[in-house]
């Protein structure tokens, strides 16, 4: 079996902890989760008979031999669990009142308390069960609505990012020790200065793999965060009608009143598996109004992040120019009025050419987000590290040389890989990470 990959930052924790781990209340069933080195004695203080480690067991809870619950038991001794610590769980009613029992008992007791956002798993990152992607990829795997979201988060939670990341280091490696090597023993009449050609081959492999992953990122990025589809037009021209007709409700206001939408509203739809984020927001004019104003800064800014901007013209509305947008589609609403030159054109009033639309975005969610196995790396830190690792890997293959500065462009490379696993540099990362954790994960 591998041993931890033990954080260096890790500290024995001085705690226990406790949290519900499961949903809300009330519920079937809800499992409370105890870690720390305290768990043991938390069992029998609640007169728990220790079971055998990872087995369910039938257990009646009591609390000064009153019976407070009966249910399941799993015993995880450190440092087989998911915390790297000795670690319970309670499967118990999920009743409210049962539940806060336990918390208040468990909680009250030496050396335990309720767990922080995020702790448990925090844990097992600090006890190297865990790397920083692995984290990240958890926290996505909760997260997901759609198959495709589940599948990316799976291969990362599963350590598709470390693999790799672990190949391009040994790869990094082995030059660093062919360019070190010849630096101890320069003096060495045998020990020619010339690196081997494979050495420049795998280095520009490696440049092109990279590559490749930073391409990716934005794939995975759409998959992970969804498809960002702008409504956008002038007023009045039906972009929050289109917004309900879409997503089959009436969730945006509608009005013959230019301007009543002032603020971004964005609806989530699956589409076949993937996930389109619709954003309506206000119709972009000329005006005197200060609300009205900053609803049209908004969704100016709306209209530069999308992925897809369709641009909304109508039969009765004055036409504006579209904006410079690289994805854009012209939608002609109100067809029962009138034509208009568009690629799309439909009525919400009688239901014309909506499904036809929806089609079209499932395809364009689709390819956007690429064919194949999922995207490994999908977040801004993911491309970040990408990019310094690459730049210090090109700085050495375009520089050529084995003396002390071409090493340290291959140790800056590995130190942005090494970042990316979370294993230097990541404190300022951690509590902005957690803390997107809910209690009792």
């Amino acid at each position: 079996m591998q041993a931890p990959r033990r954080h260096p930052m890790t500290a024995p924790a001085a705690d226990t902890i406790v949290a519900l781990s499961s949903g809300a209340l009330p519920s079937g069933v809800a499992i409370v989760r105890i870690s720390g080195p305290h768990t043991s004695a938390v069992l029998e203080h609640l007169s728990i008979a220790r079971p055998p480690p990872r087995h369910l067991t039938l257990a009646a809870i009591r609390l000064d031999n009153q019976l407070i619950d009966t249910g399941l038991v799993a015993w995880m001794p450190a440092p087989h669990s998911f915390t790297g610590e000795d670690t319970a769980e309670l499967q118990v009613h999920g009743s409210p009142a049962v539940v806060r029992t336990l918390l208040r008992t468990i909680a009250a007791l030496p050396g335990v308390r309720l767990a922080e956002a995020g702790e448990f798993t925090r844990r097992a990152f600090l006890n190297g069960k865990l790397d920083l992607t692995e984290v990240e990829g958890l926290g996505d795997l909760i997260e997901a609505e759609t198959e495709t979201q589940r599948q990316q988060a799976v291969a990362r939670l599963a350590g598709g990012v470390s693999a790799e990341i672990g190949r391009w280091r040994e790869t990094l490696l082995d030059a660093r020790a062919e360019i070190e090597a010849r630096l101890d023993f320069s003096d060495e009449s045998d020990v020619s200065d010339v690196l081997p050609d494979s050495v420049l081959r795998n280095m520009e492999r490696l440049s092109s793999e990279l590559t490749s992953a930073i391409d990716a990122v934005g794939r995975g990025r759409i998959v992970r965060e969804g498809l960002r589809v702008a409504l956008a037009g002038p007023p009045n021209v039906g972009k929050s009608s289109l917004l309900n007709a879409l997503s089959r409700s009436d969730l945006a206001i509608v009005s013959d009143e230019p301007g009543t939408t002032r603020d971004v509203r964005e609806v989530a739809l699956d589409l076949g598996g993937r996930l389109v984020v619709l954003v309506d927001m206000a119709g972009l004019r000329p005006t005197d109004s200060r609300a009205e104003a900053e609803g049209v800064r908004r969704a100016e800014v709306e209209i530069a992040r999308a992925d897809l901007v369709l641009w909304l013209v109508a039969p009765d509305v004055p036409p504006l120019d579209p904006p410079p947008q690289p994805a854009l589609w012209t939608v002609g609403t109100k067809a029962d009025l009138g034509p208009v030159p568009a690629q799309y054109s439909l009525s919400v009033q009688s239901d014309v050419g909506v499904d036809e639309l929806l089609a079209a975005l499932a395809g364009f969610a689709a390819a956007a987000a690429g064919s194949g196995p999922p995207a490994l790396v999908s977040r801004e830190r993911d491309l970040a590290a990408l990019q310094s690792a690459q730049a210090a890997l090109d700085r050495f293959l375009s520089e050529g040389a084995t003396d002390e500065i071409a090493a340290e462009h291959l140790r800056q490379a590995s130190l942005a890989l090494e970042r990316l696993l979370g294993r230097i540099d990541t404190e300022h990362v951690l509590d902005r990470l957690f803390a997107s954790f809910c209690i009792g994960k």
